[in-house]
């Protein structure tokens, strides 16, 4: 392949990676917004990211095989081509039914994108050129994070919600247009290997069921759903150990370092991924800042995480991974334990403090965890690895906000949120921290307990 076709390819990773996370990271600034337009309660508007979340989380596994076995370049297109449509109906929405199934197709669409551009990236850049490749990737995973929060948050305040989706639209038609003009290649790596349908299927279902009784665990549908959730999800299990071309390969799990750290990341993003939305409810509706405010002050965790991130991944070289991934999840236990106790009276220098401690904590835990879970394989398993670990992530983004959505049910009824209940939402705030708070010190433990395992592969 060409240089300047590698360069077409690293560009177009750069911004489908950019604009994944750029809404999913900045909706939040504008779900008051959106709730109040379409008139939702509050367990509604906490659909709006839980949704999302879930539908990635159900797609992630699929789109790895069927990128692989069709063409990940086709699937890269269509991926970012259902994110744009979705994100042309999100602003022609007119209910809060319409938009959340629009954002079910975002979610799709994100699914595919992040797998297909990753892969792409490895399978078309030079080896000499792809470890600068897949850092610029990344770095545009680590600015979306940063400047979502503030851009956002500009343009709700300015322009309104629906802001934030047309401003993402031309930047994907333009991805588009450069995988059909510019790119001419396609890459398979599965193409031989048959579509684990069935397995998908019990593991979609079992993971919905799962989220949706967890948010409802408060009649008797909703236990009965976590139940058969589980059931599901453990016949997902058995059902991949029997099979020639599993969807996932079970046998990892065998091993006490790939389990212990794709457990630690699990309950690290179950225990942090709500602080965020935590925060923004407590600026907009508590303090009664507006989205733009509320944008600037959220901007300082991800620009913390961005700046500490990259260069954790190099102390993972010379100090232990799981010990470095202990002690970041010490640190962001502490932003936890901060903010059982905030309210309307919190001084802003505190929780600004809880908010860089986060960063530290979760720069210092993400990519030193995400190194021992793929030196724990071998070469030819890194796929199924990397594959668990954004499983393990958007799982455990999916049921912080599946508790946070349960918690503010549970006290605030069907509710709708605004400043009259402020009360009632510091309460619900509270009582997350200290339930995640409690999950972030099993991260610990889980980060530490495969220290001694001698199950790992140098790759």
């Amino acid at each position: 392949m060409k240089l300047e076709n590698e360069t077409y390819v690293i560009f177009v990773a750069f911004i489908t990676s950019f604009f994944a996370v750029f809404l999913s990271a900045g909706i939040v600034l504008g779900v008051p917004a959106i709730a109040s337009e379409f008139g939702m309660n509050n367990v509604l508007q906490n659909w709006i990211i839980t949704l999302n979340a879930l539908v990635i989380a159900i797609f992630t596994l699929p789109a790895g095989q069927i990128s692989g076995k069709y063409g990940v370049k086709k699937s890269l297109i269509i991926g970012v081509a259902i994110y744009l449509i979705a994100s042309i109906g999100a602003c022609l929405s007119f209910s809060a039914e319409s938009f959340l199934m629009f954002r079910v197709f975002q979610g799709i669409g994100i699914a595919f994108s992040n797998v297909s551009a990753m892969a792409m990236v490895v399978q078309a850049v030079k080896p000499q050129n792809r470890g600068k490749a897949l850092g610029f990737t990344v770095t545009g995973v680590y600015l979306a994070g940063s400047l979502s929060p503030v851009f956002c948050g500009f343009l709700v305040h300015n322009f309104g919600w629906r802001a934030m989706f047309y401003f993402t639209i031309p930047f994907l038609a333009l991805c588009i247009a450069l995988m059909i003009l510019k790119i001419p290649k396609e890459w398979k790596t599965y193409e031989g290997n048959k579509i684990d349908t069935l397995g998908y299927l019990i593991y979609g279902i079992g993971i919905t069921l799962f989220i949706y009784g967890f948010t409802n665990l408060m009649n008797s549908f909703g236990a009965m759903s976590v139940i058969l959730g589980v059931i599901l999800l453990l016949i997902f299990g058995f059902y991949e150990l029997k099979i020639e071309s599993p969807a996932f390969n079970m046998n990892l799990f065998k091993n006490m370092k790939f389990t212990s750290s794709n457990i630690a990341a699990l309950c690290s993003y179950l225990a942090i991924a709500s602080i965020t939305t935590i925060l923004n409810y407590h600026f907009q509706y508590v303090r009664g800042w507006d989205a733009q405010i509320s944008g600037m002050i959220l901007i300082i965790t991800p620009i913390i995480m961005a700046l500490i991130a990259p260069n954790s991944g190099k102390l993972s070289d010379k100090i232990h991974p799981q010990k470095l991934a202990g002690i970041g999840m010490s640190i962001a236990t502490i932003t936890l334990v901060i903010l059982i106790f905030l309210d309307a009276s919190t001084p802003l220098y505190l929780i600004v403090i809880a908010m860089i401690l986060q960063g530290i904590g979760m720069g210092l835990f993400t990519t030193p965890n995400t190194n021992a879970i793929m030196s724990s394989v071998p070469p030819n398993e890194t796929p199924n690895a990397s594959a668990a670990q954004s499983a393990m992530r958007t799982m455990g983004q999916t049921v912080s906000m599946g508790l946070l959505t349960l918690v503010f049910a549970w006290i605030m009824g069907s509710l709708k949120l605004s400043s009259q209940y402020s009360h009632l939402i510091v309460q619900s705030s509270q009582l997350i921290c200290l339930i995640c708070t409690v999950i972030c010190i099993i991260a610990i433990f889980a980060s530490l307990v495969g220290i001694r395992s001698k199950d790992s592969f140098n790759i």
